[in-house]
């Protein structure tokens, strides 16, 4: 395996971590949600890592229940990675943006400011919005499947061919000669769809790697055959190995169906986890936190999921025979299966909390090296071609996870002791793409 094939990344989307107790702990500031200081400490924690990006997921309407934790994601992603392009050097920085509301004149103008000014590290998660929420913010009404995808593609390929409008062959300002630039490789694009339009050119020139990579998630039907045109990260997440197996080897083998390489598309699952350096430490310090998300609403969610109600004031006893008998895991929960393994075994219902039962990503709770082994699993049986993690509590998470998983990782050799290159393409592998790929129709 190469050290380039195996890509990781990090998840900064809640301001004190994934856990919704993270918050609530004694190191936690409640009011940071408008401070972006933890955020540029997290970044650059994970650039000591070596880790090849960052990536903030949006939504455009407020999601989380604001009485019980904060914001699910942070204020605006594009302004926080412009916060924290100056505080890095290396790490790629992929923030979200819809379609469904930006024109493509918005979208290409402010990813390129972001990509010149983190010097090539930009990434643009790419979305259609599809809740309705989301459409009442901005006074419209939910479209049909088709007419928002018709949008999407419309707004991704104006969007690129204005990233192409400055060529690089426009120079760069001379001071001799008195020519700023040559305007006649600055045109207009005059491109015109049914939902978008724009005439160009944009007025920021290029980056070191182009233009931002465009990253997508995976998503059945039109998704998928958008990302398989336009896509060279696929955000994903897999319940399982298999399924993971499954989703990579139907978005190569699309990729290669739109006339691009299969390996220009990189295959990247979410993660949650937790290290400690025992498996006993680590589920204590997942326990405390279930206990500051509320214990009580905790158990009643694990009670759904194992088809029993568990008594609260018995969280720290075993269950019975007679009560595992009873229990009727959900089958449509993929992790009711570990949670009753765990049961069996003599784990209290606290204890099973302590395991990550209730992640809604496929969740890692153990050691670095237990950490290091499935992640190498997954990449050696092809089911990834990295990992975005999703860090339980970033007052220490992300620096558990390098300062412990990273080493074992870079021991393997399964990932490179420094940066290999300066841009998001670098770390990627891609080569660089300015204005829209002439390979697609």
């Amino acid at each position: 395996m190469s050290k380039s094939s195996f890509l990781l990344g990090a998840v900064l989307g809640e301001m004190h971590g994934n856990h919704p107790g993270a918050w609530r702990m004694p190191a936690a500031d409640p009011n940071a949600y408008t401070d972006v200081t933890a955020f540029v400490r997290a970044a650059q924690t994970a650039e000591r890592g070596g880790l090849d990006y960052l990536f903030f997921p949006d939504r455009v309407f407020v999601w989380g229940d604001l009485e019980s934790r904060p914001p699910i994601v942070t204020m605006e992603p594009t302004l926080t990675l412009a916060a924290i392009a100056p505080a890095t050097r290396r790490i790629g920085l992929v923030t979200t943006l819809s379609t469904s509301f930006v024109e493509p004149y918005t979208l290409a103008r402010q990813l390129r400011a972001l990509d010149v000014m983190s010097h090539g590290r930009a990434g643009w998660q790419a979305i259609p919005s599809y809740e309705p929420e989301a459409f009442a913010n901005y006074g419209r009404p939910v479209p049909s499947r088709t007419e928002k995808y018709e949008r999407f593609n419309e707004a991704i390929q104006i969007t690129q061919a204005l990233w192409g409008s400055w060529d690089r062959a426009a120079g760069t300002p001379d001071k001799a000669t008195g020519r700023f630039a040559d305007t006649s490789h600055i045109r207009p694009i005059n491109m015109q769809g049914r939902h978008v339009r724009s005439r160009g050119p944009l007025q920021i020139p290029p980056s070191e790697q182009g233009q931002p990579v465009i990253f997508m998630p995976f998503a059945s039907g039109l998704g998928v055959q958008a990302a398989s045109m336009y896509a060279n990260g696929i955000i994903a997440h897999p319940s399982s190995m298999e399924e993971a197996k499954a989703q990579r080897a139907m978005m190569r083998s699309m990729t290669v169906e739109a006339g691009r390489e299969a390996d220009e598309v990189k295959f990247l699952s979410f993660f949650a986890l937790t290290v400690g350096p025992t498996l006993q430490e680590v589920v204590e310090r997942r326990m405390v936190l279930e206990e500051a998300a509320g214990i009580e609403k905790r158990l009643a969610h694990l009670s759904a999921i194992l088809g029993d109600r568990l008594d609260p004031a018995d969280r720290d006893k075993p269950l019975t025979s007679a009560q595992i008998a009873a229990l009727r895991p959900h089958p449509g929960a993929p992790q009711a299966v570990h949670a009753l393994e765990l049961a069996r075994q003599g784990r209290t219902p606290h204890e099973i909390l302590g395991h990550g039962v209730l992640d809604q990503s496929p969740s890692l709770v153990g050691t670095a090296e237990q950490i290091a082994d499935t992640l190498q699993e997954w990449v050696e049986a092809g089911a990834a071609d990295g990992f975005s993690v999703v860090i339980d509590d970033l007052h220490d998470g992300m620096d558990a996870f390098v300062d412990q998983v990273v080493p074992v990782l870079r021991q393997r050799g399964l990932r490179p002791d420094d940066y290999q290159g300066a841009t998001l393409r670098d770390h990627l592998g891609l080569p660089e793409q300015l204005g829209l790929d002439p390979r697609l129709t």
